[in-house]
C-alpha cells in the first residue's frame, strides 16, 4: 500500500507514532497500579465499597476511595509539572510535544505515588502529620490521584498562567479552611515537621 494511502486509512508507522504517548501513558497507569499491588496495597477501601467523595480526613478510609480532600493536591501536581516540563523545554532550546510532557509527568505522578505507599513513607504521615489513622492509599485512589493530576495538566495547558496560579491557591486556601490542609501543610509536615503546626491541625476535621 503506498504511504498516502497508509495514512488515509490511518495504518503504518506514522499512526502508530502518533499515538505512542497515549499508549505510554496507559502504561504508566496500569504499571504503578500493578507494583502497588504487588507492594500490598490493598485494591479499593477495606470497608468493601467504592465511595466518589470521602470527607473525613481523621478517618481510615481517607484516601481509599475516588476523590477526597486531598485530590485538589494532585490537581495542584498537574499544574506545576505543566510548568516545570514546559520551563525545561524552553530552557533546553527544545520544543516538547504536549503528549508527551503528559508521559513525563504521569511518570512523576507515578513514582510520588509509588514512594508515597512505601512503609517508610506511611510511618513518617503518622508519626509527623495530623494522618494518625493512615495506612497507605488503595490502589484505585492511586489512580484517581493520578487522574486528578491529568485534570490539573490539561487545565494548566488551556489557562492562562494567572488563573492557574489562581485556580492553585483558591484551592491550597479552601482546603486550608477546611481541613487545616493542603499540599503546601503536607510537604512541610513530612519534611520539617512543626509541633505548632501539628497541634493546630489536630483542631480541625
Amino acid at each position: 500500500m503506498p504511504a498516502s494511502e497508509a495514512a488515509l486509512h490511518g495504518s503504518g508507522p506514522s499512526a502508530l507514532g502518533r499515538y505512542a504517548w497515549a499508549i505510554a501513558a496507559l502504561a504508566v497507569v496500569i504499571g504503578t497500579a500493578a507494583i502497588l499491588l504487588a507492594m500490598g496495597r490493598e485494591p479499593i477501601c477495606r470497608c468493601g465499597y467504592v465511595k466518589l467523595w470521602h470527607g473525613l480526613v481523621v478517618s481510615s478510609e481517607n484516601s481509599q476511595h475516588l476523590t477526597d480532600w486531598y485530590t485538589p493536591s494532585h490537581v495542584i501536581h498537574g499544574f506545576i509539572f505543566y510548568g516545570l516540563i514546559r520551563l525545561a523545554g524552553r530552557l533546553a532550546g527544545r520544543h516538547v510535544p504536549f503528549g508527551w510532557a503528559l508521559v513525563v509527568a504521569l511518570g512523576i505522578e507515578a513514582a510520588w505515588e509509588i514512594a508515597e505507599n512505601t512503609d517508610t513513607v506511611i510511618q513518617r504521615y503518622r508519626e509527623a502529620t495530623i494522618a494518625l489513622d493512615y495506612f497507605g492509599d488503595s490502589v484505585l485512589n492511586s489512580v484517581a490521584d493520578m487522574a486528578a493530576m491529568v485534570a490539573g495538566f490539561l487545565l494548566a495547558a488551556r489557562l492562562p498562567v494567572a488563573v492557574t496560579v489562581g485556580l492553585a491557591l483558591a484551592m491550597e486556601l479552601a482546603v486550608g479552611w477546611m481541613v487545616r490542609d493542603g499540599l503546601a501543610l503536607n510537604v512541610l509536615m513530612l519534611l520539617w515537621p512543626l509541633d505548632a503546626v501539628r497541634a493546630w491541625q489536630g483542631g480541625g476535621g
